[in-house]
C-alpha cells in the first residue's frame, strides 16, 4: 500500500507536453462567453461534443465496472473500496470524516452513511477526534486493513485491464491533467490526495 501526499490540482511541477500546447482554435463565427447569462448558451462545438460524450460514458460506465468485479470478488462496492483504500494509506490509518468525503470524493453526508455501514462490518470505527471535540475521526480496524489488502489485487487488475493498458505513457500523462483541471473547476482549491511511497507494514 501507499502513503499519501497532498497536492494542489494546479500543481507547480514543470508542464508537461499537455500545458505548452497552443489554446485550441475557436470557430470565430462562435458568440465568445458571457458567463452563462439568460440566452447566451455555449453550444458544444463537434469537437467538444465528442470529447463530452466520450467523457461521460467513461464517467458512467467506469465505476460501475469496478463496482461490478469488487462485488464479485470482494463483497464490497467501489465506493466503500475507496474510502478503505484511503484510510488504509492515511497516516495511522485514520481521518477525519471531512477528509474521508475529500478523499473518495464524495458528499459529507455520503461519508457519513458509508462509514456507519464499515462500522457495522467492522472494518471501520469512529472516534472522537482528540484534537476538536466536535469532530470526529474514522479509523481502520485490523479486520478492514485485511479486507483492503485482500481486495486490492483484482481491483488493480480491473484498472489496468481497463484504463491503463489502453493507453500510451504520454495518454496517462495527459489523463492526469485532464483530471486535475476538471477537478479543479469543480472543487476550486482542492488538494488532491496522490498516493507515494510503500507503507512499511503493509
Amino acid at each position: 500500500m501507499s502513503r499519501l501526499r497532498d497536492e494542489p490540482l494546479d500543481t507547480a511541477a514543470p508542464p508537461r507536453p499537455l500545458d505548452t500546447a497552443a489554446p485550441p482554435r475557436r470557430d470565430p463565427d462562435r458568440p465568445p462567453d458571457t458567463g452563462g447569462l439568460p440566452g447566451s448558451t455555449r453550444w458544444l462545438d463537434e469537437a467538444e461534443t465528442a470529447a463530452w460524450v466520450a467523457l461521460a460514458g467513461m464517467a458512467a460506465a467506469l465505476p460501475a465496472a469496478l463496482d461490478s468485479q469488487l462485488q464479485r470478488d470482494a463483497g464490497i462496492g467501489f465506493v466503500d473500496y475507496q474510502v478503505l483504500s484511503w484510510l488504509s494509506m492515511a497516516p495511522a490509518r485514520t481521518a477525519r470524516m471531512s477528509v474521508v468525503a475529500e478523499m473518495a470524493t464524495i458528499s459529507q453526508s455520503h461519508a457519513c452513511r458509508v462509514v456507519a455501514r464499515l462500522e457495522r462490518r467492522g472494518w471501520v470505527r469512529r472516534v472522537p477526534d482528540p484534537d476538536d471535540g466536535r469532530g470526529t475521526l474514522a479509523e481502520l480496524t485490523e479486520a478492514g486493513w485485511r479486507t483492503v489488502v485482500a481486495a486490492a489485487p483484482g481491483h488493480v487488475s480491473q484498472v489496468q485491464r481497463l484504463v491503463f493498458d489502453n493507453l500510451s505513457a504520454t495518454q496517462v500523462a495527459h489523463l492526469e491533467q485532464i483530471g486535475r483541471r476538471v477537478l479543479g473547476a469543480i472543487h476550486p482549491g482542492h488538494c488532491m490526495r496522490v498516493p507515494i511511497g510503500v507503507v512499511a507494514d503493509a
